[in-house]
This record gives C-alpha cells, sequence and structure tokens, in this order.
C-alpha cells in the first residue's frame, strides 16, 4: 500500500488479525484508529497503558475501557505476550463498537458505561488463572512468536496441566536447581583444561586409613592375668588342683567365684576404611577451576523403572533445565532414552524456531515412562553433539534410578572426550544405590535420597530411605571398582 490509499496503507504496520476489528469503525474515525491501533499493540506489549492522546478520534468512549484495562492489570499480562495483546485489542474494539448498537435504548452515557462494563466481565473471566500459566510459560520459551489460538491452545493443554504440576514439585527441589545453573563449561580455559584435572583426580589413590579395633578376650597377645571362670584360659598351677583330694574342692569354690586365675588375651583387627580427613586434604590439594554457564545436554532415562517419583523427578529436571536455558541464553539438548532404538532427541531452545523447544518439553511431560534401559545410544549421541562446536562446552547430566550398565566400548568414547574436550558427566540418582554402570560413567553423582516423597501431586513430608548411603558397592565391594569408579566414589563421599 501507498500513500495513495490512506488512511489504509496504515495497516502495513499492524498485524493481520488486527485488520478488520480496525477496519470496522462505528466510533471514532477510520484514519485516528488506524493511526494509533500500533501505539496501543506496542504499550500493551511493552506492559504498559498506551498514552491517553491514542484515543481513536473518540476520547469519551475510549477512556472508561482503558480504565478497565489498567484495573484488571491486563498490560502486566500481555507484556512480552504480543498474541495476547492483540486478543486485549481485538475484544476491546468489539466492545468500543457496539456503543452504537445499545442506542438509543440507552443514552450515548450509559452505552459507553455498558459496552466497558461488558469489556470488565469478560476479560475478568478470562484472564482468571492466566498470571500464573503465563509466568511459567513465558520463563519457558519466546512467546512472540506463537498466535493467540496457539497460545490458548498450549495453556489449555494436558501437558500445560502436567508442566504447571511439576513446576509446584520444583519449589522442593532447590539443590537439583542449582547443579543446573552450575552445568557447562563456558568460561573454559584453553590453557587449563578441566579434563586435567578430572584425570589428576582418577589417579589419587582412594583415601583410605587404618581402622585399630581391639577385641578383649579373643586369642592374640598376652596381656595379663586376672580373674574368671574362663578354664581354657586357666593358669597351670589352677590345673594341679584339680586332682588334689582336698584342693579340688578350693578349686570347685574359685569357679563357683569366678576367682581362677586366667590369662588376659587381646586380639587387634586391622582394617582399610575411608578416611574423611584424607578426603579433605585431598580437596585442599586438587582445586580445579570453577567451570560453570554453558550448553546443558540432558540424558533422561524414561525406562518403566523410572515410573512414579523418579519420572516426576526427571520431568521437573527437565522443566528446570529448559527454564535456566532460556533465562540465561544457554544452549539445551533433551537426549530421552529407554530400550533399544527408543531414542529421542530433541533441541529445547533452537535459535530459529524457539516455540519448538516448549513443544518438545510439552511433549515429554504427556509422555508415559516404559520400556527398557539402553544407556549406549543416548552416551553415544551426546558425544558426537559434544564434538560440534555449539555443544563443545556443555556438560552432560544423567537422570537416572542406575539400573543401567555401560559397555567398555561406550566407556571408551566417554574417557575420548573427556581428555581431548574436557567433557563433565554428572549424575542424578534417583534411587537407593549407585550401580556400576553410573560409576563408572559419571565424574560426580547427586543422590536425591528422598526421591519418595515426590510419588504425588503434593510432596509428603518425609520420605522412607532404607539405606543410610547410596555408596553400598564402594562400602562393601570396593575391589569391584576400577579407576573411575573409584574416583567417583571418593567424590561422593566427599
Amino acid at each position: 500500500m501507498g500513500p495513495i490509499d490512506a488512511p489504509y496503507d496504515r495497516l502495513a504496520a499492524l498485524p493481520r488479525e488486527l485488520w478488520l476489528p480496525g477496519l470496522v469503525t462505528a466510533c471514532g474515525n477510520s484514519a485516528a484508529r488506524l493511526a494509533d491501533l500500533r501505539g496501543w499493540l506496542d504499550a500493551l506489549e511493552r506492559g504498559q497503558l498506551p498514552d491517553e492522546r491514542l484515543d481513536f478520534g473518540d476520547a469519551q468512549a475510549l477512556m472508561p475501557l482503558r480504565t478497565a484495562i489498567g484495573e484488571l492489570d491486563l498490560p502486566q499480562l500481555t507484556h512480552g505476550v504480543p498474541a495476547l495483546a492483540e486478543q486485549v485489542l481485538r475484544t476491546m474494539l468489539w466492545h468500543l463498537d457496539r456503543i452504537i448498537d445499545l442506542q438509543p435504548r440507552l443514552t450515548r452515557t450509559q452505552a459507553i458505561a455498558a459496552s466497558a462494563q461488558g469489556f470488565r466481565e469478560e476479560w475478568a473471566v478470562e484472564k482468571s488463572g492466566w498470571e500464573e500459566a503465563l509466568a511459567l510459560m513465558q520463563g519457558l520459551g519466546d512467546l512472540a512468536h506463537l498466535r493467540w489460538d496457539e497460545l490458548r491452545g498450549r495453556l489449555t493443554a494436558r501437558e500445560w496441566r502436567e508442566a504447571q504440576r511439576i513446576s509446584a514439585l520444583l519449589a522442593h527441589l532447590q539443590p537439583l536447581a542449582e547443579l543446573i545453573r552450575s552445568l557447562g563449561r563456558a568460561h573454559h580455559h584453553p590453557d587449563r583444561p578441566p579434563a586435567l584435572a578430572a584425570q589428576a583426580a582418577l589417579d589419587t589413590p582412594l583415601p583410605l586409613h587404618e581402622r585399630e579395633t581391639r577385641l578383649p578376650d579373643a586369642p592374640g597377645e598376652l596381656m595379663g592375668i586376672r580373674h574368671s571362670d574362663r578354664i581354657e584360659r586357666m593358669l597351670g598351677s589352677e590345673a594341679l588342683q584339680i586332682r588334689h583330694p582336698v584342693l579340688h574342692k578350693l578349686w570347685r569354690a574359685r569357679l563357683a567365684e569366678s576367682r581362677l586365675l586366667t590369662y588376659q588375651s587381646e586380639a587387634v583387627l586391622i582394617e582399610h576404611v575411608p578416611d574423611p580427613e584424607g578426603r579433605a586434604r585431598q580437596r585442599s590439594v586438587s582445586q580445579p577451576q570453577r567451570l560453570e554457564r554453558g550448553p546443558i545436554i540432558l540424558a533422561v532415562d524414561t525406562s518403566g523403572s523410572m515410573q512414579g517419583a523418579p519420572e516426576n523427578i526427571a520431568k521437573a529436571v527437565v522443566l528446570e533445565a529448559l527454564r535456566t536455558a532460556h533465562r540465561e541464553k544457554r544452549g539445551c539438548l533433551l537426549i530421552a532414552f529407554g530400550g533399544p532404538d527408543e531414542v529421542i532427541e530433541r533441541e529445547l531452545r533452537p535459535a530459529e524456531r524457539p516455540q519448538d523447544g516448549l513443544d518438545a518439553l510439552l511433549e515429554l511431560l504427556g509422555q508415559s515412562f516404559d520400556g527398557g534401559t539402553d544407556v549406549q545410544a543416548p552416551i553415544e549421541r551426546a558425544v558426537q553433539r559434544v564434538r560440534e562446536a555449539r555443544w563443545s562446552g556443555a556438560d552432560l547430566l544423567i537422570v537416572s534410578d542406575g539400573e543401567f550398565g555401560c559397555t567398555p566400548a561406550t566407556q571408551a568414547h566417554l574417557e575420548a572426550a573427556r581428555s581431548e574436550l574436557g567433557l563433565r558427566v554428572q549424575g542424578i540418582l534417583v534411587g537407593d544405590r549407585e550401580t556400576l554402570g553410573l560409576l563408572e560413567t559419571c565424574d560426580a553423582i547427586h543422590w536425591l535420597r528422598d526421591w519418595r516423597r515426590f510419588s504425588g501431586d503434593t510432596p509428603q513430608r518425609e520420605g522412607f530411605v532404607p539405606v543410610h548411603t547410596a555408596s553400598l558397592t564402594a562400602l562393601y565391594f570396593p575391589n569391584a571398582l576400577n579407576a573411575r569408579a573409584s574416583a567417583t566414589a571418593a567424590r561422593r563421599g566427599s
């Protein structure tokens, strides 16, 4: 359109959804309405009320509607959500043009008041529950690309209600939020790769110390002579009295009173157990550079053993990861894995179509966890992605109950990525024990001890914990651990 089409050339500056309500002008005049609509839309997208001078040529009719928008705090909802701002404007223009329909049954003043009241009542119902929903959605993606029907469709979907439920659980999982925030190696220094620090930790032997336990009366070193009724430890002088015709009566009396002279011995048991002070010394010697805030690669176990509380926690981790990535403008890649050939890979914050990340999240939240566990494919896929420039500074976070093993070939790929790229692998254990697969895969394991609390929609006050530590394998079968697993176990205990 050009100046020859004035004032309708102003439609070019408006989204197509506002063309029809902008052209139908029963109140004010077309030129002023088309000129002022852009200002209204920009102000609402900024979260502000528009200037009073933008009155569509009929300030008397528009002012009550503008007041209603302010009283309902609609600019707060439309901030950063163009689709919602357009819907507010379409509704307002419909009520504005309805004034003439109310006349002559009502005077113009009464018609304006009735129109404003109708707008107020409609949006009082429409915006119910939207503050919380939009606050959550704005934290998960860019809403500027969504049309009104797309936005409303997502907010009414079953998957979105699941997202709201999972979001409520996150308030009780703050340690996981801190862990997710620290993921990545954006501040990686080429002269000090983190892989060296990780290798140094591997080369350091598991800190152990000797624990001495003394066992009184056990066979061992002679400590002296004492009174007792222990015949097997009786001195020879006491034994001579047994066959004496008179002294054997004295011997029996002393036996009854536990007054026999007996040898006192003591055994000494030497055990090698984890040394807390040794771990502290180890930490003081090796302080790797703190690296954080980079891309995130999530490998989420969706096997059948994750149903219930682990599934809720896994979904909460994905939700918080996307929220963190969106807030800090970081890359986030989701690899959901189950049995063989059950690997779903989706980027949660793609640069070109940011709404696709939100759709991927909702798809996962609406999914039920079932199937087997095959960790080889997702780990090898993660290693491939880390070798790409976009994900070279990423940490790999595995969320699992630990019920898996890892083949030597996959471990070799991980070790190569660690040494060449500085890859760090973190694990969130939603179970009761660390398996060899988890120990051999991860550099650090974060045990969510009270994971049973999250089996329902609302976290229980306390969760049953059947074991005192998740490091049962390292505690009772230390010789089964290789160097990687031993180092991971040592860091878990520290």
